[in-house]
């Protein structure tokens, strides 16, 4: 567990920037969103309506499921899709069965939250330069143009890090949650009729009175609690107290009142329905107001890209994506990372959208399919927890499950109805994700059953060694391979061409677990062979990033007889022909042979120093189950 050992005040503000970014810029664009999904005027009743449909889903999805239940799923202190897959799997018992049944809701969640990932730096950046047009009509040409100038810089800054600039996000985001409140109390106290809003019988009256039209509002309402996964994702940073202190005495109050303050606004004053959140501001205000919601939105789209970093290193180190080349680009935060490779889709893909759609509106009907189907496989992993690891009653879980689900179902339901207008965007977004995600995972482990029944055992190997062959050379070779009991094709392929041994051979495995992080007296496992070689087993967690210089250097602690020096590490690269005899479709075969060439080398994953690496690469076609491969066919990779 990461939690930063800071007091609770501090820990409180801090989480303002890093955990409510997304959520806190809603009221950009949600109401606007609510009355437009069935073209309502803002007249009272309507008003009230929607305004509970908002306070009661903040309640009922942010406060009760996420803050009261959810979060206590904690994998070893941390949180999000992944570690809660992780979680899941480690309590689903003996049944394989099963086992895949989570770890594929696991990874289409997973998939959905880049769909999120896309849209939610566009929305949020282009409804912050829209209040261009209340300050005047004359900056309409420029909205477009200065929002993707915003996101353009954001992510080309994402190389340098955050570190020097993250501890202002905090405080930046308590004066926005600030204004937030005392802009909206302003226009309560003008009409406090509005404060009925909080009475939930206006969102059932509503619901009842517009029937598929009041579920398809329900499509825009699920806009004000986009964010709320952030909650659970980012506890592991925080701990659950601070993210719960910010929620309950910071973010929600003053999500509420400046919800009801936009509702009074809209309720005296109509014709503001063109923008009602810079609407409640002074006219001299509104200029400064579209900086500091500049502001907001880059910390909140900051978020999300940091999110969408982690969870592909995680998703990276469980084996369900390829190796991707990852930077620290913080010495004292070793969550600040960032994946060059990401990046720039992520860059290509956020453009994109702000070119087709042009406008927040439009977008919202883009919002919230992926981020409810997140939600839905969130409230199945977390009851399957609840259930096998906290002993929830049968009846208990049954009466979560139904009620969440439900919820759930009729917010994701609901965003379906807005499908054919952008709807399918996130969707298919996740959708390639998942199919990338699920082909890379399958396909390796297909390799693996298949090739590595072929490997030479160590302990067979020593055996072949007498004192006139191989020639042995000074110094100690290090040979990673994901292998856990063969020699690694590196090692036999020296041999083959060099004829020459190392005096030291050390035959590196490192494993992945599912959990975040292992214990340094559970970290490595030694085994000594004789003549020289070695197996050394190293577990890390899926929230770290072995460094293997580092591990080597204190082999005295584990049993080596003093740390190697002279040291070269032997790596094995694959390139993969796809070919129609394979077990899997020929396309997913294509699409993973494009993956492995895409994958980082194992030595800059690693970290290896370059000028101590020998990499030895082979041609691998996949053969047909019934077929045994030829020795040059196997796959030992690190």
């Amino acid at each position: 567990m990461t939690v930063r050992k800071e007091p609770m005040p501090l820990l409180t503000i801090a989480a303002l920037g890093v955990v409510f970014g997304d959520i806190g810029t809603s009221p950009l664009y949600t109401l606007s969103a609510c009355l437009s999904a069935l073209s309502l005027s803002p007249g009272t009743e309507n008003l009230l309506g929607i305004l509970s449909l908002i306070f009661w889903s903040l309640i009922l999805v942010v406060s009760v499921k996420y803050a009261w239940v959810v979060m206590r799923a904690a994998n070893h202190g941390e949180g999000g899709i992944m570690a809660l897959t992780a979680l899941a799997s480690r309590v689903s018992g003996p049944s394989e069965g099963m086992r895949r049944g989570i770890l594929a809701i696991g990874l289409l969640g997973a998939a959905l939250f880049y769909g999120d990932g896309v849209i939610t730096p566009a929305i949020s950046v282009l409804s912050a330069t829209g209040g261009l047009e209340v300050a005047s009509p004359l900056w309409k040409p420029w909205v477009i143009p200065l929002a993707l100038g915003i996101l353009i810089g954001l992510f080309f800054v994402q190389r340098r890090g955050t570190a020097a600039i993250a501890h202002l996000f905090g405080p930046a985001m308590l004066v926005w949650f600030l204004l937030l409140f005392g802009s909206g109390l302003r226009w309560v106290a003008a009409d406090p009729k509005i404060l009925l809003a909080l009475n939930p019988w206006f969102a059932l009256r509503f619901l009842a009175l517009h029937g598929l039209g009041g579920f398809a509002v329900l499509g825009a309402v699920v806009l004000a609690v986009t964010g709320a996964e952030a909650l659970y994702a980012d506890m592991g940073h925080f701990g659950p107290r601070p993210i719960r202190a910010a929620w309950t005495f910071v973010v929600l109050p003053a999500l509420t009142v400046n919800y009801l303050g936009q509702g009074a606004l809209l309720d005296l004053d109509p014709k503001a329905i063109e923008n009602p959140f810079f609407k409640l501001f002074p006219g001299w205000a509104t200029l400064p107001m579209v900086v500091l919601s500049g502001i907001a939105t880059v910390i909140a789209s900051q978020s999300v890209i940091s999110g969408a970093y982690s969870a592909t290193q995680q998703a990276s180190l469980l084996g369900y994506l390829p190796r991707l080349t990852i930077i620290h680009t913080s010495e004292g935060e070793r969550g600040q990372i960032y994946l060059p490779t990401l990046n720039w889709l992520l860059l290509i893909a956020v453009v994109l959208v702000v070119l087709t759609f042009r406008s927040a509106a439009a977008l919202s009907f883009a919002y919230g399919t992926a981020v409810t189907g997140t939600m839905m496989l969130t409230t199945i992993l977390v009851v399957f927890v609840a259930r096998r690891s906290w002993k929830w009653s049968l009846g208990k879980s049954a009466f979560f499950f139904s009620f969440f689900l439900f919820l759930d179902l009729f917010f994701f339901g609901s965003n379906l109805l807005k499908f054919p207008e952008g709807g399918w965007f996130p969707l298919a977004v996740g959708l390639a994700v998942f199919t990338g995600m699920s082909t890379w995972h399958r396909e390796r482990a297909l390799l693996v059953r298949k090739l590595y029944p072929e490997t030479v055992r160590i302990s067979d190997f020593v055996q072949t060694l007498s004192p006139s062959f191989p020639i042995r050379v000074p110094g100690t070779a290090v040979y990673l391979t994901s292998g856990a009991h063969g020699i690694p094709h590196a090692l036999l392929h020296n041999l083959a061409h060099n004829k020459i041994l190392h005096e030291r051979v050390i035959v590196l495995t490192v494993l992945f677990e599912e959990e975040p992080r292992i214990l340094p007296e559970e970290r490595v496992a030694l085994r000594e062979y004789g003549k020289g070689l070695y197996r050394l087993t190293a577990r890390y967690g899926f929230m770290e990033r072995p460094e293997i210089p580092a591990l080597l250097a204190s082999g005295p602690r584990f049993g080596l007889p003093d740390a190697p020096t002279d040291i070269t590490y032997f790596l094995s690269r694959q390139r993969v022909i796809p070919t129609t005899r394979a077990g899997m479709d020929f396309w997913r075969e294509r699409l993973f042979a494009l993956m492995l060439r895409l994958s980082a080398s194992a030595g800059d994953f690693f970290q290896l120093p370059p000028n101590q690496v020998m990499e030895l690469g082979d041609v691998i076609e996949l053969a047909p189950e019934d077929s045994p491969p030829s020795p040059g066919e196997r796959i030992l990779t690190a």
